[in-house]
């Protein structure tokens, strides 16, 4: 490069597009690094997805957990694996209820997609143990923290058995204060097969100390059932595509690729 410096601007304009394109594929809803589920595949009733992350907690899980059974709801906890093991009995009532407990990493490191594949490895089969032990059953489904992916982490998630699952649309409940400002970002163009994120654990509160997430969800199931949707589990929201798949003619209009990677 010294002794030709008319290479630079074809050197700088390579380092800039690797640097767009690894950007692109990290974000937490592209496809570009793998498969990502961000939507649900089709079913034979009108689904959503509920999803919560960085639990189980002692104070507010017991409330959604309540919230969810008063609406005859079904959903998904990303746990964070440490907190599953702190929380073990929790994490038995959670499975209980018949939710799904799935994989947030052991400790939610930020860092996370910046790891090498064996650190990976080892964060995800620590939460894989503790979640198991906890409650009695591996998690299926792995998101990582901020939802943020490595381009080295698909081949580390098949050694463990997951499937990567972002969202379709999130709240950002862990920052608003404002319970009505979280439930417009998720209702806004609501539709059957959507992923919602929400949080049980790190909720920011509203102002009269609430945790968001609490303020949130009547609202937000309320207005499921008004829009004739049902709220699931990603293993349920699955075996209902796989029933559509196995009753399809072969070749026929509901043949697609594998459900635990369909996405918009």
């Amino acid at each position: 490069m010294a002794a030709n410096p008319s290479w630079w601007p074809d050197l700088l304009g390579a380092l800039a597009a690797n640097h767009a394109v690894l950007a692109c594929g990290m974000h937490p809803r592209s496809r570009m690094l793998g498969p990502n589920l961000t939507r649900l595949p089709p079913a034979p009733s009108a689904m959503v997805a509920l999803t919560f992350d960085d639990g189980p907690d002692p104070e507010v899980t017991p409330r959604v957990l309540d919230l969810l059974d008063a609406h005859g709801a079904t959903a998904s906890f990303f746990a964070i694996g440490h907190r599953a093991a702190r929380h073990a009995a929790l994490a038995r009532e959670i499975v209980r209820r018949g939710h799904g407990l799935e994989n947030h990493t052991y400790r939610h490191p930020l860092s996370f997609a910046s790891w090498h594949p064996g650190a990976m490895l080892r964060e995800l089969l620590a939460a894989q143990h503790a979640i198991a032990d906890a409650c009695g059953q591996a998690p299926q489904f792995f998101r990582p923290p901020a939802g943020l992916r490595s381009p080295l982490l698909d081949p580390v998630l098949a050694m463990v058995g997951l499937s990567l699952v972002s969202w379709t649309r999130r709240g950002y409940d862990t920052v608003s204060t404002r319970p009505a400002d979280v439930l417009r970002r998720l209702t806004r163009g609501l539709a059957a097969g959507d992923l919602l994120l929400l949080h049980d654990g790190r909720s920011a509160r509203a102002e009269d100390g609430t945790p968001t997430v609490l303020a949130v969800l009547p609202g937000l199931l309320a207005r499921l059932q008004e829009s004739g949707l049902r709220a699931v589990s990603l293993t349920q929201a699955l075996q209902a595509a796989s029933a559509v798949d196995a009753a399809a003619p072969a070749g026929g209009p509901a043949s697609r690729a594998p459900v635990a990677y369909a996405s918009r």
